[in-house]
């Protein structure tokens, strides 16, 4: 009961309040105070309805930034990236199944009726969008999340069977006879929805098993796939051209054996599309059955339950466009006349949807019993209970084929439309060779036969995919190229060697600290840039552009160091080097201290350099003894930080020992920056490993991201590894190259 009737009734009650005895007025006064009460409990419902529809909101906008992902990078299977299964996505989709969770909240209108049923049309959009991001997830996190799921929509099902028995879905039947047919249709459609809900629980669960299994086939032949990759590869200093290709052939592989990619090409994926698709289109009807009544609402959520309608409806049409291409797109990847024939004509089920629950049947049961009877009654019970599951998932999975049927019978119609056009050009006299495969065309499909991974032996990859894939890899590597770094580029220019490597630390030097840190690129780089940018009368334009051919150089060698020098003694030198950089890059300070401000008051370069090497002793010596107290990782950073400085600037002034008052402020920061290319070219020499290193790596999940780091990589720093690789090596083992302290002891012994 509104606020007007409780007015209009209230006024009622008064001018008839002679005529009333004293208990029907004491009766009367009593219903007004419990429907004012009820009155004030349903004041919130309105904002409950905002937020119900805000929470919409946020299941909507990742899916829509997949769509947008998937057409800006042209795969039009629509990979989960950013809308997947996880604790934070089922807590919103359960704050946005409020409606059809909420029992008692009667739903008199047309409006509310829509809203209610709308909600279970937009669950079943969200699951069908959700099923492939089943894939990037391990096995113990997989079933964490499909029983979450299994239980938000077990208890979304039941809430609604309940409100079918009670009537709160059939609610409308006498607030207005015009809604009686209306009444009717949201009463079957509800329980149309129920099983669409518990049919697409079915298809997740059933996925679930079979991504197991397949991750298992897939890895066993990447394995395979990789060992032959690497036979074409010159692990040493590999061109440019062989890294393209052993790019390009990890893309294949990341990309036809992507978890995801496998579970779109399921049956179980294209049955969950197909009934996304029937589930909007009811949706739709709805809407245009509702869209007169747009304003009759007559629930607690008054106008909100409008908005959640409106929001969640978007939703489902959004929702539907991944769902709808994936089945399509499936097809688009192993399609051909002989194979769809196969799949009419027989509905195998293939054993890796089974393998897991056979696994289990045959597994020991774990808890120990010491009666061999219990034992034998609780192995037979698991047994029987695994055999109904296998049939379970058996039935489940023939009906998902019988459902991939209807975008099968529309693909046929196409290719049979393709091929008479075809053949009619070829009637008629037309050029119309763009099919023919050429010997060239075949032997290239052969060499990347190699490298297309399929969960079935006896399933070949569409060629126009393959195709696909091979330039999605070039479109990345092209794009890359127009982000590569000039100012690096010009800056690796100025010098022809790695001598700098030699110069730059000598080992006669002790450290300052009682502990020895090893030597790392960045903390080399960071402290030299902080020593040439300390020097006074050095032109501003100069200055800033050291700092940005470093700053994109430092971007590379962390890479390097990432992947080559990961242990615990590096990571620790590393991560006082970011923190350095960015202090020295921003405010042009060295641990909190303005060396361009200071270093004018002195008239030499010894007298600078010189003045450089004591304030990084003098901290030193403060931090030992305590005397600057702060975490223990800062002050380990202001060890490793003024170790690095100390013996850096010792070196310069025993280097120039004789001649060093005579170098100019110019001079000696065109040595460094010198020093400083030279040491980011003898880092930058390990790219191509770390390339490599990105193609492959042992986490199947994260597979296609690290390839595409790889490629991204690769497209970037292409023109500076052909530069480098004019230049001659050390001699130096492949597994030593990664290190520059190997490098400068290498440059110390060799020189005269």
């Amino acid at each position: 009961m509104n606020s007007i009737s409780l007015f209009q009734l209230r006024k009622n009650v008064e001018s008839n309040c002679t005529s009333l005895s004293d208990g029907s007025l004491s009766l009367l006064e009593k219903l007004i105070d419990q429907a004012d009460q009820q009155n004030k409990f349903s004041k919130p419902m309105v904002w409950i309805g905002i937020y119900i529809a805000i929470a919409s909101l946020f299941c909507i906008l990742p899916i829509l930034v997949d769509l947008l992902h998937g057409f800006k990078n042209k795969n039009y299977w629509f990979p989960c990236k950013y809308f997947t299964l996880n604790a934070a996505s089922l807590t919103v989709i359960a704050v946005a199944m409020k409606l059809p969770m909420d029992l008692n909240n009667p739903m008199p209108s047309q409006v509310d009726q829509a809203a209610k049923v709308g909600s279970m049309a937009f669950m079943c959009t969200i699951m069908a969008n959700l099923l492939p991001s089943l894939a990037t997830m391990d096995g113990k996190e997989l079933l964490t999340n499909i029983i979450a799921l299994g239980i938000l929509v077990i208890t979304l099902v039941v809430n609604v069977c309940i409100q079918i028995q009670t009537g709160v879905v059939n609610n409308n039947k006498h607030y207005n006879p015009t809604y009686d047919i209306v009444t009717y249709n949201s009463f079957l459609i509800a329980i149309l929805y129920v099983a669409m809900l518990f049919v697409l629980l079915m298809i997740h669960t059933c996925s679930a098993f079979m991504i197991l299994k397949s991750k298992q086939i897939l890895e066993s032949k990447y394995k395979a796939g990789h060992k032959i990759a690497l036979k074409d590869l010159e692990l040493r200093q590999p061109t440019v051209e062989k890294l393209k290709q052993y790019v390009s052939n990890h893309w294949i592989m990341a990309g036809t054996g992507s978890p995801q990619f496998v579970t779109v090409c399921s049956a179980t994926t294209s049955a969950s599309g197909v009934i996304c698709v029937v589930s909007t289109f009811i949706h739709v009807i709805i809407m245009l059955l509702t869209r007169p009544y747009m304003k009759l609402y007559g629930s607690d959520y008054k106008w909100s339950v409008l908005m959640i309608l409106l929001t969640q409806f978007t939703g489902s049409i959004l929702g539907t466009v991944a769902p709808l291409s994936r089945c399509f797109a499936s097809l688009s990847f192993k399609v051909s006349i002989k194979w769809i024939w196969n799949q009419i004509r027989v509905f195998k089920v293939e054993s890796y949807y089974t393998h897991k629950l056979s696994d289990w049947k045959q597994s020991s049961v774990p808890l120990k019993f010491s009666s061999r009877r219990c034992k034998i009654v609780l192995h037979d019970l698991k047994v029987l209970i695994l055999d109904f599951c296998i049939d379970i998932q058996i039935m489940v999975v023939v009906a998902c084929k019988m459902a991939a049927l209807i975008p099968v019978f529309f693909v046929i119609g196409v290719l049979c439309c393709s091929h008479s056009w075809k053949w009619l050009n070829v009637v008629c006299g037309a050029s119309y060779n763009m099919s023919v495969k050429t010997p060239a065309r075949l032997q290239h499909t052969k060499d990347l036969s190699h490298y297309i991974l399929q969960l079935q032996d006896d399933m070949q990859l569409a060629e126009r995919t393959l195709k696909s894939i091979s330039i999605s890899v070039n479109r990345v590597i092209r794009r890359a190229e127009k982000q590569r770094p000039n100012n690096l580029m010009m800056f690796l220019e100025e010098s022809r060697g790695f001598e700098g490597v030699g110069k730059y630390n000598v080992p006669q030097i002790l450290p300052i600290t009682e502990e020895k840190y090893v030597d790392c690129w960045s903390l080399s780089i960071v402290t030299l840039t902080t020593i040439a940018i300390s020097l006074p009368s050095i032109q501003n334009s100069m200055v800033d552009r050291l700092l940005r051919s470093v700053s994109e150089g430092l971007t590379y060698v962390t890479h390097v160091e990432e992947n080559l020098n990961s242990s615990d003694e590096y990571a620790i030198i590393q991560k006082a080097a970011r923190r350095l950089w960015l202090e020295v890059e921003v405010y042009h300070k060295w641990l909190g201290i303005k060396v361009q401000n200071l270093a004018h008051q002195f008239y030499t370069t010894q007298e600078n350099v010189k003045w450089l090497s004591d304030i990084a002793k003098n901290m030193a010596t403060l931090v030992e003894r305590n005397d600057i107290k702060s975490s223990d990782d800062s002050l380990l950073h202001v060890l490793v930080s003024a170790n690095s400085m100390y013996r850096i600037a010792q070196t310069i002034l025993v280097s120039y020992h004789a001649s060093i008052d005579y170098v100019s402020y110019e001079e000696l920061f065109v040595k460094l920056s010198l020093m400083i290319s030279d040491i980011l070219a003898a880092c930058l020499t390990n790219l191509p490993r770390v390339i490599t290193m990105k193609c492959h790596t042992s986490v199947i999940e994260k597979r296609e991201e690290s390839v595409q780091t790889a490629a991204q990589l690769l497209g970037e720093t292409m023109q500076i590894i052909n530069s480098l690789a004019d230049r001659e090596l050390p001699s130096l083992n492949p597994d030593e190259l990664p290190f520059i302290d190997q490098w400068r002891d290498c440059f110390l012994h060799s020189s005269p």
